[in-house]
């Protein structure tokens, strides 16, 4: 039989012989084409492929994390891709044997490519057209084409040569892996939709949950969107994504994962209402602090050519050398020696922001702006002149205010780098579009001109909301304006107002420390306080309301009802604007202050933050502390890189100062300005705390402090010229406190936080008779009647 076989080509037939050489040359040909194509494909000389260091690290493309105090996810920073890193063992045994079952149920039999798979897709759906039949690409082909993007000028011959590419690296990913690795790349890369990469970020944004804690049900839904994120979305189209659940379900029945019972008590369900709008969901939160984080870490060393003032490049050279938070994105480098990416490198980033309290803080913000102040500002500006420009004079004030405000938009900003005339940009700035626009009901889709809408938005009043540790400096809650997405710019640490009556306790604290005879009970003149000017002018302060002249007051009550004469007096009589200057830059101010007489009144301009940083010392026995709001910074795998446990700190004034300011303050609350803390808001706990009120109700101020948490507010229009003409409603009491309100009654009200409602401590030193009850003297006395019609200059 053998010798038979091989006689026929040992025959002499000239043209079988030439038939054999012709079939031996093709037969050569093709191999020697396949072997010079494989080699190609593997050297990359039909394009590029994944280098050894590539898959090394083939994961490159990591979003970084912000993490609250409480372990709640609270922000990302990504360019186009929102991935999170997730280990093996974090990723729920639903999730994996979901993806098996459907994508790959020979997974762990195969070495990265599946012959058996490719054999069906062959005979079944290209011989016999068979669309049902499935697909013959494996988990790790289908890893390798998700971490080496395809081009997007792909052909039919490109294709193929990239289909070899992704096998080649498919078996280098088999060599380098295990398959328990190689299934954990896969699902931190395949996308799920609204630029979510990975299960993780899948599992946060569409249930709330970590991935370990996916039912089978929420596995089966989200395996099932692999096949296309859109058509089987659980949000956009909940039926299509029950279908394909349950095709997920009845595979993993037939591949023996589940039992008949779980598919059939599964398969009638409707899809679970996805969890990312809920009000559990973090992933939301502080918009603005993760926006002020960002810029801060991501600072460049300052360049003092790019500074047109001195003094601020110097501040900014200073925060530079001593803040090791700032710029820290360029100050650090990788092992590689490139500075870390924040968008790409992973980085678990641990804030100092309590997820709680962040939200209480936003909802506060939310609740008083939208139900009561709000509508109470409508109202009032509805017949204005000039709009929302309730302060406004001329038409030309308001004019110049319009000027300003378009030369600020994106849109005159991109016509003018497009070479737009002004007169072409002004008539684009009147013609009307279709756009959305802000409501505290929902986005609006409207029809207006962007001047108009300018306008519109114009009438909405702004909010910055801060709370911090005293003790620690810890920055617990963050909240720079309304609403992120329209109103950007930021009023917590960035933004500076005038700050009226709430810089008052800078002047006290600084005429106790100059004279440490003074107490709260001291007494002083209620009288015009005259300061001569360096002009040649006289300077005689006002008062808010009507006041007993001549009469004597105890510096408790002066404070508690915000009485001007009395802190004209102090500054004139017992300190000096010099001092007191000085004092609020130790305190951790580090605006410009002028030390003129005006300060006593609260003329100067300041951060919200800064400023219930500093007022914080007299909760901290008169230790000031730097706020801090980054603790520690991790890589991807968990590896610490950064520590910034403690912010500077300096005493800067003793623990009896600190404590008579504190009991000053509580008087405030008690008695004072800020009562409503009590008879509103039912608030029984210790608590100090500041009004203010700007010239014309421009801006509403409210400090309030808790032995260990104190927290700030500040309201006003986006303008000065923005603001409520009746004292009523435009006061520090009545536009800030509430939001302050609002945030403590939740604060108090969550047992998780368990916030401390005792008193503050008091020094061992210090006598009880430097303190005074409230006597005759409140708001109601003949000391201090503030009639309903007058004018209030500073509260």
């Amino acid at each position: 039989m053998k010798d038979n076989f091989f006689s026929i080509f040992k025959t002499n037939d000239k043209n079988f012989k030439k038939f054999l050489k012709t079939l031996w040359i093709i037969f050569f040909s093709i191999l020697g084409f396949l072997i010079i194509f494989f080699t190609s494909v593997y050297f990359g000389l039909l394009g590029p492929i994944p280098s050894f260091e590539q898959l090394e690290n083939p994961l490159d493309k990591f979003s970084s994390e912000l993490i609250s105090v409480d372990n709640k996810v609270i922000g990302k920073y990504y360019y186009e891709e929102n991935r999170s890193w997730v280990s093996y063992y974090e990723i729920s045994p639903y999730v994996l044997n979901a993806l098996i079952s459907t994508e790959d149920k020979r997974f762990y039999k195969h070495s990265g490519i599946d012959f058996k798979g490719l054999s069906r897709v062959f005979f079944k759906t290209i011989i016999g057209q068979q669309k049902g039949s499935g697909g013959g690409s494996t988990i790790t082909q289908q890893l390798a084409k998700n971490l080496f993007k395809r081009p997007n000028d792909l052909n039919k011959i490109k294709l193929i040569g990239i289909k070899f590419r992704e096998w080649m690296t498919a078996i280098k990913l088999e060599k380098n892996y295990s398959k328990d690795e190689i299934i954990t790349m896969y699902l931190n890369t395949v996308p799920f939709g609204y630029q979510l990469y990975g299960i993780k970020s899948a599992s946060l944004y569409y249930f709330g949950k970590e991935p370990i804690e996916l039912s089978l049900d929420e596995s089966a839904i989200l395996i099932g969107m692999l096949k296309a994120t859109t058509k089987f979305n659980p949000i956009l189209n909940p039926e299509n994504a029950k279908q394909r659940r349950n095709v997920v379900l009845k595979q993993m029945l037939k591949n023996g994962y589940i039992s008949e019972e779980e598919f059939n008590n599964i398969k009638d369900l409707d899809i679970p209402k996805p969890q990312k709008s809920i009000t559990t969901s973090t992933t939301d939160l502080a918009p603005y602090f993760r926006e002020y984080l960002r810029l801060y870490m991501t600072a460049n060393e300052p360049d003092p050519k790019k500074y047109k003032n001195r003094l601020d490049y110097l501040k900014a050279r200073d925060l530079w050398d001593k803040d090791p938070l700032y710029g820290w994105c360029n100050k650090n480098k990788k092992p590689d020696g490139k500075p870390y990416n924040l968008y790409n490198d992973g980085l678990r980033i641990y804030t100092t922001i309590d997820s709680r309290m962040q939200r209480y803080a936003e909802e506060a913000v939310r609740e008083h702006l939208s139900n009561d102040l709000q509508p109470k500002f409508f109202k009032e500006s509805k017949n204005n002149k000039y709009g929302p420009f309730v302060g406004a004079k001329s038409d030309k004030e308001v004019e110049n205010i319009m000027k300003m405000a378009i030369k600020r938009t994106d849109r005159y900003i991109r016509m003018k780098q497009n070479g737009y005339s002004e007169k072409e940009i002004e008539e684009a700035f009147h013609k009307p579009t279709e756009m959305r626009v802000f409501s505290w009901e929902g986005i609006k889709d409207t029809i207006m001109s962007p001047y108009d809408s300018i306008i519109y938005h114009k009438y909405f009043l702004r909010a910055s909301f801060a709370a911090i540790e005293p003790q620690t400096g810890y920055v617990r809650a963050y909240v720079g304006g309304p609403a992120f997405s329209f109103f950007k710019y930021d009023n917590a640490a960035i933004g500076k107002r005038q700050v009226g009556s709430t810089f008052k306790p800078f002047v006290y604290a600084s005429a106790f420390i100059n004279d440490p005879t003074l107490t709260p009970c001291t007494k002083v003149p209620l009288i015009p306080v005259t300061f001569d000017m360096p002009d040649g002018s006289q300077w005689t302060p006002k008062n808010s309301g009507n006041v007993d002249e001549g009469t004597m007051i105890e510096l408790s009550k002066a404070l508690a009802l915000s009485i001007n004469w009395v802190s004209a007096f102090l500054i004139k009589e017992k300190t000096s604007p010099a001092a007191v200057v000085e004092l609020a830059k130790s305190m951790g101010i580090t605006d410009t202050i002028p030390p003129v007489p005006s300060i006593a009144l609260g003329t100067a301009e300041l951060k919200l933050l800064e400023l219930l940083s500093a007022l914080s010392t007299f909760a901290n026995s008169g230790v000031a502390q730097s706020t801090i709001i980054v603790t520690r910074i991790e890589d991807r795998f968990g590896n610490i890189i950064s520590t910034f446990p403690y912010g500077a700190s300096k005493e800067v004034m003793d623990e009896i100062t600190a404590y008579k300011m504190i009991s000053l303050m509580k008087g405030v609350v008690d008695y004072g300005t800020g009562s409503r803390i009590r008879y509103i808001y039912k608030i029984p706990y210790p608590v100090a705390g500041k009004t203010g009120t700007t010239d014309d109700n421009s801006d509403g101020w409210f400090i309030g402090i808790t032995p260990q948490l104190a927290a700030g507010v500040w309201v006003g229009g986006e303008d000065m010229q923005v603001h409520f003409r009746s004292m009523a409603h435009g006061q520090g009491a009545s536009m800030a406190l509430p939001i302050w309100g609002l945030f403590m009654q939740k604060v108090y009200a969550d047992p998780t936080i368990n916030l401390y409602k005792g008193d503050f401590d008091t020094p061992e030193n210090f006598t009880p008779d430097m303190l005074c009850n409230p006597s005759n003297t409140s708001l109601s006395s003949p000391a201090f009647m503030m009639p309903q019609n007058k004018k209030k200059t500073w509260n």
